[in-house]
């Protein structure tokens, strides 16, 4: 059963130098319970790919496929068609996202219990108040938030860190989604910390049966949390499989160059991957990361490869395979 089912979304947005597309032809499932790290550079696309899924896209920006929620059940709704008044219905009830720096997202003059009860009265405003501190204190709890009466009457500048990523994931839950998004939640979080939000939101997902869709740059992160890679380069998902499979045995050069970029355990040299995420206003004619892959050939420059399978569930976009 499927939870999430995204099919050649598209989405475009005007610049001054014409449309652009950082999110261009994506496809992927998300099941109850299953948790998908979407990971790659800064300029991927995907941030806009959450914003996507969660009605918040720029003015003027236009959506072209589809992004069927709970798909073939009564309640099935395509994301990609719904209309603003539909999505107060659909944002905080059905699903919830978790930003990358509370501080930015939490109200600094309203109270961390006044802006979890906000999210919850916001789908059910006939509740008693005596209903609502109790799904405050619910919700805080859920998020491992300690002495969540106290914390409750605090400020957001009275709490750590973690203390504020957690009351963001109170809030988020505290409407009861089916669908959570955290884009990089734990990026500005010491080690010690981000491993408590961690395994937070592992339990949360596997507690409520929430399907997670992970985002993040660190493929550290994305192997202690997720199900499911998919590799994001340019807008395209360039690779997409089991987690163990595409980090153990990553099959496109671009996944390749990130596990040989990031620090691990083990004394080696680091090895960059050259150049930079391309502009989306000048892509190549072909694979968009041809112009930095050392295994480049001249079939990478006449077309943009299409998912091919490397294994049962594991696929990559390269003409390599």
């Amino acid at each position: 059963m499927s939870l999430l089912d995204v099919r050649n979304l598209t989405v475009e947005l005007p610049t001054a130098a014409g449309w652009i597309r950082p999110v261009n032809d994506v496809s992927f499932q998300l099941a109850p319970a299953e948790s998908l790290g979407l990971v790659g550079e800064s300029g991927s696309g995907k941030t806009m790919l959450a914003l996507a899924l969660m009605g918040l896209l720029p003015p003027g920006a236009r959506v072209a496929g589809a992004a069927v929620l709970e798909p073939g059940g009564a309640n099935q709704r395509d994301l990609a068609q719904i209309n603003e008044k539909a999505w107060r219905a659909v944002r905080g009830r059905e699903i919830a996202m978790i930003f990358q720096e509370p501080m930015t997202s939490l109200n600094p003059v309203m109270r961390i219990g006044a802006q979890v009860e906000e999210a919850i009265r916001a789908h059910e405003p006939a509740i008693t108040n005596e209903q609502a501190c109790h799904r405050v204190l619910e919700a805080l709890r859920h998020a491992s938030v300690p002495e969540p009466e106290v914390r409750a009457e605090q400020f957001p500048h009275q709490l750590s860190g973690g203390l504020r990523q957690r009351a963001m994931i109170a809030m988020a839950l505290a409407a009861g989604p089916k669908l959570l998004i955290a884009d990089e939640p734990t990026t500005a979080l010491d080690v010690t910390v981000q491993k408590q939000i961690l395994g937070l939101l592992d339990r949360l997902r596997r507690d409520l049966k929430l399907g997670l869709l992970f985002i993040t740059h660190d493929l550290g992160v994305v192997a202690q949390v997720a199900d499911r890679v998919a590799v994001a380069y340019a807008g395209r998902i360039v690779e997409e499989g089991p987690a163990a499979d595409v980090l153990r045995a990553p099959r496109h050069p671009y996944t390749q160059g990130l596990l040989a970029a990031s620090p691990s355990l083990q004394k080696r040299k680091l090895t960059p991957i050259p150049g930079t995420v391309p502009q989306l206003t000048a892509l190549p004619p072909g694979c968009a990361f041809e112009p930095r892959c050392a295994l480049r050939r001249k079939d990478c420059t006449t077309a943009v490869p299409e998912l091919r399978p490397a294994s049962a569930n594991h696929a990559a976009r390269c003409v390599l395979l």
